[in-house]
């Protein structure tokens, strides 16, 4: 695995382009890494949806829960599939739109200054070994490229929208992923 010289692109990574993004603030400094969870419809895993849903492309009628969904503009800078495929929607050098309202370090809009990294579950499923060995292959190039990633500059989208959010949920091995880095 390795970043395009820009770090904007991880290779090997299936490119699907978002249009939700923009450009980051100037001056931001890319120092936090939000991990989330997600599957579409909840609880059910592989198929179009998600490419769909990050490219404004979701068919409402194709399940009910889809509906809820209508006309939501979210993106994610990268997907991790459950079997360890990566799926990039967004370069690392703009701003996707996977945080919302949230804050960290006393920092508001974490969107300007974080990488988005969705992993293919939900709040209640383990999630899949390949997907934490791929995660952690990411996280240690994504450091290199962008030294101001900390050891603690890794966190859930539910530690940054606390209330709001519960993603990547209980189901997620934060000891593991640790391991894995170490």
């Amino acid at each position: 695995m390795q970043l395009s010289r820009d770090g904007a692109w991880v290779q090997p990574a299936r490119r699907v382009l978002s249009p939700n993004c923009d450009d980051r603030p100037d001056g931001s400094v890319i120092d936090l890494i939000v991990i989330h969870g997600i599957s579409l419809p909840p609880g059910e895993y592989g198929g179009p949806w998600i490419d769909a849903l990050f490219t404004n492309s979701l068919d409402p009628a194709a399940h009910p829960y889809f509906a809820a969904l209508q006309g939501l503009r979210v993106s994610s800078h990268v997907l991790i599939h459950r079997d360890g495929e990566l799926v990039q929607y967004v370069p690392f050098t703009r701003r996707a739109w996977h945080a919302g309202h949230s804050c960290h370090r006393g920092r508001q809009a974490c969107n300007d200054f974080a990488i988005g990294i969705e992993l293919e579950g939900d709040d209640q499923t383990p999630y899949a070994r390949p997907q934490y060995e791929q995660l952690a292959r990411l996280i240690r190039l994504l450091r290199q490229h962008y030294p101001a990633i900390d050891a603690e500059a890794v966190v859930g989208h539910c530690d940054i929208a606390p209330g709001r959010k519960t993603d990547p949920g209980p189901a997620f091995d934060w000891r593991h992923l640790a391991t894995l880095l170490a």
